[in-house]
C-alpha cells in the first residue's frame, strides 16, 4: 500500500505496530487524526508522552499505578494475606469487574516460555517469594492462563513456595483450557476465582 505522503506513511507504520492493528485499521486511524484540529492532536499527543512519563509501577505487586503503591494494595479493606498471581494488568481488569475477589494481587510479567526465550529469571517471582517468607501470606491463588505456560509457571511457583505452610489454590476449570484469562466473561471468571481448587488437584 503506497502512501502520498512519506509523513502520513511514517505514522501509520507506527500505528500498524500495535497489537491487532493492520495497515488498513491504521490508516483509517490516521486519516481520521487528520481531520482533528491542532488543539485535539496537542491533547492526544501529550495524553501519550504523560502515560510514559508519570506511569508507574506498584512497588508492592507490580501493577501499573499512578504512585508508588496502587490503589489495590493501598486499600486496608483489601484482604492483604491472599494474593492473586497474574500474568499483566489485563488479568488484574478482567478479575476486578467480576467484583468477586478481595484480595490483592501480584503481576508476574509474563509466563515461563522456553520458545520465547523467558526464564523464570525474566519474571516477577523473587518478590512473591520474599513475600512468601516474611509468613504474612495464608493463600496463594494461581490465575494464570490455562495454557501449556501458564502450568508451567504455575508449578514452577508452586514448588518454590511448597516449604511454607500457605494454601495454594487455582481457578476452577470454567476457564476453558487454553484461554487467556483476561478473554473469559465475567461470570465465567467470578464462579472460577469463587470455586477454586487446591491446586495439588490439578496434577494427581
Amino acid at each position: 500500500m503506497e502512501l502520498p505522503s512519506k509523513y502520513l506513511n511514517n505514522v501509520v507504520e507506527q500505528f500498524a505496530s500495535l497489537p491487532s492493528i493492520g495497515k488498513r485499521s491504521a490508516l483509517r486511524l490516521v486519516l481520521s487524526l487528520l481531520k482533528r484540529s491542532p488543539e485535539e492532536l496537542d491533547v492526544f499527543s501529550n495524553a501519550i508522552i504523560e502515560m510514559k512519563d508519570k506511569i508507574s509501577y506498584c512497588s508492592s505487586c507490580g501493577n501499573i499505578s499512578d504512585y508508588e503503591t496502587c490503589s489495590i494494595c493501598a486499600n486496608p479493606s483489601r484482604e492483604h494475606e491472599t494474593i492473586c498471581v497474574v500474568e499483566d494488568i489485563r488479568d488484574i481488569l478482567a478479575i476486578e469487574a467480576t467484583a468477586s475477589y478481595r484480595g490483592i494481587y501480584h503481576v508476574l510479567g509474563g509466563v515461563i516460555s522456553p520458545m520465547d526465550g523467558q526464564g523464570p529469571e525474566d519474571l516477577n517471582i523473587k518478590p512473591l517469594l520474599e513475600k512468601v517468607a516474611q509468613g504474612n501470606v495464608k493463600e496463594i491463588i494461581f490465575a494464570l492462563s490455562s495454557t501449556m505456560e501458564g502450568d508451567t509457571t504455575n508449578f514452577y511457583i508452586f514448588k518454590k513456595i511448597a516449604p511454607y505452610n500457605i494454601v495454594v489454590t487455582t481457578l476452577s476449570r470454567g476457564v476453558s483450557v487454553g484461554t487467556e484469562l483476561h478473554y473469559a466473561d465475567e461470570l465465567t471468571l467470578g464462579r472460577s476465582i469463587l470455586q477454586r481448587l487446591p491446586f495439588e488437584s490439578t496434577f494427581k
